[in-house]
Parts: structure tokens; C-alpha cells; sequence
């Protein structure tokens, strides 16, 4: 199904696509590369498009100054969990793009209240555990999750960020829900009730 949009929307679908479609740039990222500029619409609809309608967000395209053309995003999502995340064009790789513009969100988020904010990341992808230390972000615990939609099972490292003065506070969600948790030294299994 093709969906009607002017020309500026065309030109950002178009950036979103050329992100979306690497299989590479997206390997570790919970979706499936795209195929064409009618998906491309469909998944901003579904997963950006609302975000831009709430009183807060932080739904970022990281674009270069001469020409301003989107090259990557960068997000803190405003549920409980305030998840960090981002994607870059892989020829833009190597060059602290993303270092740059995280360090820039997570003043952003200080400066308006919220009080933490978390990243995780496929323990096979530590690059972007640099990228998360980087923005100052600490390592707190992995643990493993059947990854969705891909539907296998991976060990993600979270990390954890507050910028309020309760310093001991990490986030625990993914530590209390998912049976099998690890620190750098020990794996501990959990029981989950149900």
C-alpha cells in the first residue's frame, strides 16, 4: 500500500530508508531490514509518528550541518524505562557522530528532569557499549532475552545513567523478569512467578 506524503516527508522517508535497509547498520536493532520507501512509511507511522504528539519526547534525526540531510536518529523513550537508542548510515561510522549527538540528548534530558535514563546492547556489538560509556553511562548487569521479532536468544549489557542525586539507584526491570542474569563475575538464574 503506498502512502500519500508531499515532497519534504518524501525527502526524510527516503533518509529513513537509506538507515533502515543495511542489514549490516542493523543487525543488532529489533526490526528487520527495509525493502522500499512504502515500508519505510509504514514503520515510521507505527513506531515515530505518535511520539511526535505528546507534550515530551526526544525523537532526534542526526543530520550533517551542510545539507541537513537525516544520516542517522538518536531517541530516549519516554516510558519507564527512558531506553536510549540510535542508528547510524554505516558509512558514517568511526567519526564520534554519535557520541557527539548522544552527549547532546542526554543534556537535553538532565536539563528537562528526567531522573535516569538506560541503554542496552547484543554483548557481540561493543562498540556501541563505547558509545553509551562515552555519554557517561555506567555497565550495571547482562542479562538474556529471546530477542523479538528476530526470535533468538541474545545476553544484553544495560547500562544506566542518573541525574538525580540518588546515585545508587539502577534500573532493574530486565534483572527481575528474565530468568538468566549475569555481572562480569557470577550468572545468577532467576525464578520467574507468574
Amino acid at each position: 500500500m503506498w502512502y500519500p506524503i508531499d515532497n519534504t516527508k518524501l525527502e526524510f522517508m527516503e533518509a529513513l530508508f537509506l538507515i533502515l535497509k543495511d542489514e549490516e547498520a542493523n543487525k543488532f536493532l529489533p526490526w528487520y531490514t527495509l525493502k522500499n520507501i512504502e515500508e519505510t512509511v509504514k514503520f515510521y507511522e507505527e513506531r515515530y509518528a505518535s511520539k511526535y504528539q505528546c507534550p515530551q519526547g526526544y525523537a532526534y534525526a542526526i543530520c550533517l550541518k551542510e545539507n541537513n540531510f537525516p544520516i542517522g536518529y538518536i531517541n530516549v523513550s519516554m516510558e519507564e524505562n527512558h531506553d536510549f537508542g540510535y542508528g547510524l548510515r554505516k558509512e558514517f561510522w568511526h567519526k564520534g557522530m554519535v557520541t557527539e549527538a548522544g552527549k547532546a540528548v542526554v543534556e537535553q534530558v538532565k536539563k528537562d528532569g528526567l531522573s535516569y535514563i538506560t541503554a542496552a546492547h547484543d554483548r557481540n556489538n561493543p562498540r556501541s557499549g563505547n558509545v553509551m560509556k562515552k555519554v557517561g553511562m555506567k555497565y550495571c548487569y547482562s542479562y538474556e532475552e529471546q530477542w523479538q521479532p528476530k526470535d533468538f536468544p541474545v545476553i544484553f549489557r544495560m547500562y544506566h545513567l542518573n541525574f538525580d542525586s540518588n546515585d545508587d539507584f539502577v534500573y532493574k526491570k530486565y534483572w527481575n523478569t528474565n530468568p538468566l542474569c549475569l555481572s562480569d563475575t557470577l550468572i545468577l538464574y532467576h525464578t520467574i512467578c507468574k
